[in-house]
């Protein structure tokens, strides 16, 4: 019999001396690895919270820089980017933390009901935008930036790194981690029975979501012809790090992880001074002594956080493919998303409706719902969240605008992306967004 989850750790650290859970423990075999990444990225259990993480990009009359943003955020700054600030929650508990480029990001607690979560998560936000609006910043209703260039404000060698990194494919990882947002909304992973549906679920779901939620046509002061720019430039930035995943059908999604997290080249190796960021060597080329020294299980854990996929498994299902989205909307997705997993047979349901385009990640963010077999299975698939919202205790608002958006942007097959903000280029110039390496996918002429 195949072991649990977590066995072959334990007996590692049994062999060391260690008992599980505590401190840092020394990996010298690929096995234990993919044991410890199994162990901790997924648990088991019914599908009960949601949360969410709401990421904004700023306007101001100049070019925000961090001073005013740490400014803005008062005693809620991390601590990271201001000693001696308390990191203090916001009143309902969300917590405060600052993106490359200086979006600034609010991550909910876990909730066990949509009025709940979305009541906690517009006081915060209104409390975070006052404090911020006070220095002049205000929230950005796209998700990348339409004017500016990509510029990276926090000088950390986390970031350094990864734009060393980003770089080596070209000006996409830039765009990414400096110019663009999302909402990114937390799932209960499941009980062990019904796992591997759900992950194979939540992914898709992807290329539906993406395109309904598409919100990020103009990218640096050009329309680009892409309705998700931000999930292009993602795409490209790094395939290795940020593709979908291609082995969805395989029974044990938390092997399947395991696997590509050890296989995925390092993007960087922490240390004092400026961290090295090595090419091409694996995780588990790094077990094998292609590095010096031996790593630890905080040095893949840490690994762990540099992978950027659509969906990335913490314990719970992180789902990041949607888009930022302007105003009270960011809740949209997340009763979407919640209502479409909560139950077994609605998972079921989902993974027909999507079948056909669950890999049409590509179209998605190109095209949006002007592709016809992503209009068809958005129209069906939001229909059934619509049916299934009730059971999640939805506050009327919520349930009203999911109505109003699928009788009308839905059925019209349109995105955010379709509807023109005032100031915003119209015609789009020819930009390669994803380069021909990444799925064949360059920019046809418009």
């Amino acid at each position: 019999m195949a072991p649990e989850p977590g066995q072959a750790l334990d007996a590692a650290l049994s062999a060391q001396g260690t008992e599980p859970g505590e401190a840092d423990l020394s990996l010298r075999t690929r096995a234990e690895a993919e044991a410890f990444v199994a162990s901790v990225c997924f648990k088991h259990g019914p599908p009960r919270l949601v949360g969410v993480e709401l990421e904004w990009l700023l306007r101001a009359a100049d070019p925000p820089d961090l001073t005013a943003i740490l400014a803005g955020l008062g005693p809620h700054a991390p601590a990271s980017l201001a000693p001696g600030s308390p990191a203090a929650p916001l009143p309902h508990g969300s917590l405060v933390t600052v993106e490359p480029g200086g979006q600034v990001e609010l991550a909910s607690p876990p909730l066990a009901s949509l009025r709940a979560l979305t009541a906690a998560v517009e006081e915060d936000t209104r409390s975070l935008h006052a404090g911020l609006a006070a220095y002049g910043l205000t929230p950005e209703p796209r998700a990348a930036d339409p004017d500016r260039p990509a510029r990276r404000l926090l000088d950390l060698p986390r970031y350094a790194a990864m734009e060393r990194v980003f770089d080596r494919q070209g000006p996409y990882g830039r765009s990414g981690m400096c110019s663009t947002s999302a909402v990114q909304v937390a799932l209960d992973a499941g009980e062990r029975a019904h796992i591997a549906a759900r992950w194979a679920a939540v992914h898709e779901l992807g290329p539906v979501l993406l395109a309904a939620f598409a919100n990020s046509p103009v990218l640096h002061g050009r329309r680009t012809g892409w309705k998700s720019s931000r999930f292009a430039a993602w795409l490209a930035s790094d395939p290795a790090r940020t593709a979908p995943p291609t082995d969805l059908d395989r029974p044990d999604p938390a092997q399947a992880w395991a696997e590509r997290v050890v296989a995925t080249p390092l993007l960087c190796v922490r240390g004092e001074g400026e961290w090295i960021t090595p090419v091409g060597v694996t995780f588990a080329d790094w077990i094998a002594g292609a590095l010096p020294g031996t790593p630890t299980t905080a040095d893949l854990e840490y690994h762990v956080s540099t992978l950027f996929p659509p969906v990335r498994p913490r314990g719970f299902l992180e789902v990041r493919y949607v888009d930022g989205q302007q105003g009270a909307d960011w809740a949209l997705p997340v009763a979407v998303l919640a209502a479409l997993t909560a139950r077994p047979a609605t998972v079921d349901r989902v993974r027909e409706l999507c079948e056909p385009v669950r890999d049409r990640w590509v179209q998605a963010c190109r095209v949006g719902l002007e592709d016809p077999a992503l209009a068809a299975a958005a129209r069906e698939v939001f229909a059934l969240a619509r049916a299934a919202l009730p059971a999640l205790d939805p506050p009327p608002a919520l349930a009203a605008r999911l109505a109003a958006v699928t009788e009308g942007r839905i059925a019209a097959g349109r995105s955010p992306a379709d509807e023109p903000l005032p100031g915003e280029p119209t015609v789009p110039e020819l930009v390669e967004i994803i380069p021909s390496r990444t799925e064949g996918a360059r920019r046809e002429p418009a």
